[in-house]
């Protein structure tokens, strides 16, 4: 996806998320994040909206950790979120194409991370709102739901903290998106994933479902459905018991 339409679902998504909260109260708890309310999840998003913004504005070149969001509740905390989130959109469609700035995964040009990090951040986030209200999760999009579980299997999991491992010899796990045609094949291992973008050799386990499902579902924000699973179950298992961002 290129650096505007991660934007422009940043911005949507942000929004979205805003209304979600607004409706169900910031007192409300938040059945994807079991240990939260609605205020705790815009005071992280929030608090990120910020520090992304602070790196690409400024810009930042070494690591910087996130700043402690205000005690805010209510209509307060929900202004103090879409006042910080759009800053955030309006400094990365302000921000050069050529921008250095610090970022911490791999395989992105800076400005183009950032935009990807942030709309995914967002996105996840924006359903985690709609899940106190009880309803039915919207659907990100087939484009960005197939970009987001690429940056979960090929940016996060492939690095050294991830805790997606095995013992004994490898297995493999094939993601397979049925509706956009796109295929991951992750070996895990005693060590980190390693993740291509090929469909080639036998699977010890596949999910294959459409990418909008996917995407909330490798993010652990619906079940893993026994019916989109074929081969060794454990190993999806495995994924719903490690696999935390």
């Amino acid at each position: 996806m290129e650096i505007a339409e991660h934007i422009k679902h940043l911005e949507r998504d942000g929004r979205s998320m805003a209304d979600a909260a607004e409706r169900a109260g910031t007192g409300a708890p938040v059945p994807t994040c079991p240990e939260w309310r609605v205020a705790d999840l815009l005071r992280h998003t929030g608090a990120v909206h910020r520090w992304a913004a602070r790196i690409v504005s400024e810009p930042v070149r070494q690591p910087l950790r996130t700043e402690e969001a205000p005690e805010l509740s209510g209509a307060e905390l929900i202004a103090w979120f879409r006042e910080g989130h759009a800053r955030l959109v309006d400094v990365l469609s302000a921000a050069p194409a050529d921008l250095e700035c610090w970022a911490f995964l791999e395989g992105d040009a800076p400005l183009a991370f950032w935009a990807r990090r942030q709309a995914h951040e967002t996105a996840i986030h924006r359903m985690d709102a709609e899940s106190a209200l009880g309803e039915a999760l919207s659907p990100a999009g087939a484009a960005l739901a197939e970009d987001g579980v690429d940056e979960l299997l090929t940016r996060f999991h492939v690095r050294p903290w991830s805790r997606v491992r095995t013992e004994g010899a490898p297995r493999v796990l094939r993601v397979r998106a049925t509706d956009t045609g796109a295929v991951w094949t992750a070996t895990v291992s005693a060590g980190p994933l390693a993740v291509t973008r090929t469909d080639e050799g036998p699977a010890d386990c596949e999910l294959a479902a459409p990418a909008e499902w996917l995407y909330p579902a490798l993010w652990n924000r619906l079940p893993l459905e026994e019916a989109v699973v074929t081969g060794d179950a454990s190993l999806a298992r495995l994924w719903v018991e490690t696999a935390v961002i």
